[in-house]
This record gives structure tokens, sequence and C-alpha cells, in this order.
């Protein structure tokens, strides 16, 4: 892991925490956790465990900060690793089949259900749930899910068309 990765992955957790911002509520308070896109987009591009923990780990203190579930802060540190542990070792098999844009948008997907998931399970057994898990699941998870997807086609796109270039350029000629 190099001070350059760790540059990038900390530019675009704060890009992602400026959308989180941004980011309307849907349902009684509850945000899609663009924080999540990022992640996984990090853990695409960079595929180093350290870092992804890093950023694992900073997501969920940053969405810890940020929540307006009611107990949610331990619930988001705990989910952000857990999805990072597993989602990881989820990346090789997507990409073995599929391209990087549709590997993040198949990662998104399933790593913001798995994500949800997690979180509204601990939340359950920490602090207890506003409204049954199901309802919860079906009109913020499925619904964040959905929006993370193609938010993280966009965003991937953009982000591996600007290393691309900045992988590209020339470095320190003379002019």
């Amino acid at each position: 892991m190099s001070i350059r990765d760790l540059a990038q992955a900390a530019l675009l957790v704060a890009v992602a925490m400026i959308l989180r911002s941004l980011t309307p509520p849907l349902v009684m308070g509850m945000k899609p956790d663009l924080t999540l896109t990022m992640m996984f987009i990090i853990l695409i591009i960079k595929r180093d465990i350290k870092l992804g923990f890093l950023v694992a780990l900073s997501t969920g203190l940053f969405t810890a900060l940020t929540t307006t579930f009611p107990g949610g802060q331990i619930p988001n540190i705990v989910d952000k690793l857990l999805t990072f542990v597993i989602v990881y070792n989820l990346i090789p098999l997507i990409t073995k089949f599929a391209s990087k844009r549709v590997t993040a948008g198949i990662t998104t997907a399933v790593g913001t259900i798995i994500s949800g998931s997690l979180f509204l399970g601990i939340a359950t057994f920490l602090v207890g749930l506003p409204a049954p898990f199901g309802i919860l699941f079906t009109t913020v998870v499925l619904p964040a899910a959905g929006l993370n997807t193609a938010a993280a086609v966009v965003i991937f796109s953009v982000v591996d068309f600007a290393m691309d270039i900045e992988y590209s350029s020339p470095k320190n000629e003379a002019v």
C-alpha cells in the first residue's frame, strides 16, 4: 500500500461522504449509504486488503458519526467491517465472469444487500428496529441497493477513466 493509494482512497472516501450528506432520506429518515459504493469501487480498483480494511473502518466511523438511525453507531461500524471481509473475497469470483464496470455493479448490488442485512440484524440485537425487518429491508435496503448500483456504474467509469489518464500521463518531463 503506497502513499498514492492512501491519498486516492482518502479522496474517494471524502467524495462519498459529501455524496452521503447530499442524499435525501428515503424512508423514516433513513438514507442509502453511498460510502458503500465508494468502498466497493476502491476494493475493485486497488485490490489491497490493508487499504480495504482502512477504507472499511473509516467509512464505518464516518457513517456512525452521521447516522440518522437511532443507536446506529455500532451497527454501522460492524456492518462495514463484516461487509468488507465478505465482499473482498467475492470480487475475484465476480471479476472472472464480468468486465470491471459490470463487476462494480454486481459487487455493489450484492454488497449493499449484505451490508443492509447485517446492519439491520445487528441493530435488531443491540437497539431494536423502528419497524419490522422485512419492511425496512424492502423499503430501505433494496431501493438503496438499486441506487448504489446505478451510482457505482457511473462513479466507477469516472474513477477508472481518471486513473487511466493519471497512469498514462507523462511523468516529470522537463519543459
